[in-house]
């Protein structure tokens, strides 16, 4: 069986180096500031010329997908995109999708836990794959290394077992537990440092450390950069903001 993979608005867009006076890029088309080319091109800043500091990421994942806002020290956006975090034709939430107690997700016959745990694994390998593609592709696009990564939050206690992982108040958590702790084993592999926040709290947290250019800095990028830049988007810069 074949589990498709939940789609955002957004998954075919990516924005760089954009939102800010210094993103005015030259190109055989004229000057398009912060905008994508009329050729289709992607110009990201002449990092010889300005000078923007290390990157900092800011993850808003969700199950398969995940939102990812690049940040330069000063909080300006450098790039935004939709990512993928797994191949397609597995399912996305094998954990409470498959192996929960609640019949309405499960897709066929109840897993016993040797299969639920062999269904994980192959799910778990494809996301290291996948997403370490996406990071790489990332990374190779910017002006700058990016030097850390920020994730939600995950408990540091969460069971490993799949039996109790596929039990109330484990399964609704544990997908995305597994998301959290290979993106951050991915980024600590490159020597990035890994930093986590509270979903509730981060965006009032990065409004408190940034004061007047709260409002700017968050939610001007809708006016700057254009659709998409919904509350993921500022999630993930805000969980950059207070990573710093």
């Amino acid at each position: 069986m074949r589990y498709p993979n939940a789609r955002a608005p957004d998954s075919s867009i990516k924005l760089s180096a954009v939102g800010n006076p210094l993103a005015m890029h030259a190109c055989s088309s004229g000057n398009h500031e912060g905008r994508l080319c009329p050729d289709g091109r992607d110009h990201h800043l002449d990092s010889a010329n300005v000078r923007i500091g290390d990157m900092r990421l800011g993850i808003a994942h969700h199950f398969g997908w995940a939102v990812a806002v690049t940040a330069s020290t000063d909080s300006r956006v450098i790039d935004r995109r939709r990512i993928e975090l797994i191949e397609p034709g597995l399912p996305a939430a094998p954990i409470h999708h498959e192996g929960g107690p609640h019949l309405l997700h499960r897709s066929g016959e109840p897993l016993d836990d040797d299969e639920l745990a062999a269904l994980v694994a192959r799910v778990q390998s494809s996301v290291e794959r996948t997403a370490s593609a996406a990071l790489d592709e990332l990374g190779s696009a910017l002006p700058e290394p990016i030097t850390t990564m920020a994730l939600r939050a995950w408990p540091s206690d969460f069971p490993e077992d799949i039996a109790a992982q596929r039990r109330v108040p484990y399964e609704s958590r544990a997908d995305s537990v597994m998301y959290c702790r290979v993106l951050a084993t991915l980024a600590r592999s490159r020597g990035w440092e890994v930093h986590t926040y509270d979903a509730k709290t981060v965006e009032d947290a990065a409004a408190r450390h940034l004061g007047d250019r709260a409002d700017e800095v968050l939610r001007g990028p809708r006016s700057t950069l254009g659709p998409p830049w919904s509350k993921d988007h500022r999630m993930a810069l805000a969980a950059t903001i207070v990573a710093s």
